[in-house]
């Protein structure tokens, strides 16, 4: 469904974009979601243990920018997966004020499992899409995403 907005085709355009847009991102979302419930797990608690998994130890403040998060919001997530048995907190060997985050063994199996059978349900997701669209999608997003602020 478009908008019913009665402004300029280009405005029109936009609007329906967006909307276009806002509407995928939540149906897969929602579907995602799902998996990452099954297993216990937040988008963020998942998005955490997969930046340790790939990236290896990181402070709390890194955690966050990758995750487009609060400095709050990063602290329950840690402290979750802290309490899950998923991640430590040890003191930063080359700089004693800071604090990284690591994966304990659990967490390592837990993510290690886990992240193949959420890739499989991410390429589901995509498998409507050629090779082509997905570079296209992946582009276009990237362009939105980078867009200077005014």
């Amino acid at each position: 469904m478009g908008t019913n907005f009665s402004g300029t085709e280009s405005e029109k355009n936009t609007l329906n974009a967006f909307i276009k847009l806002m509407r995928a991102t939540e149906s897969i979302n929602n579907r995602l979601n799902r998996h990452l419930a099954e297993a216990d797990l937040t988008v963020s608690q998942f998005g955490t243990l997969e930046a340790l998994y790939h990236l290896g130890p990181l402070n709390q403040r890194t955690i966050g920018e990758k995750l487009l998060k609060s400095g709050g919001n990063i602290t329950m997530v840690i402290d979750n997966l802290e309490k899950c048995g998923y991640v430590t907190r040890r003191k930063d060997p080359d700089d004693r004020r800071a604090v990284l985050i690591h994966l304990t063994p659990e967490g390592k199996r837990f993510i290690k499992n886990f992240f193949p059978k959420h890739l499989d349900r991410i390429k589901k997701e995509f498998s409507v899409l050629s090779e082509k669209e997905k570079e296209t999608l992946a582009d276009l997003c990237k362009k939105l995403g980078l867009r200077e602020n005014d």
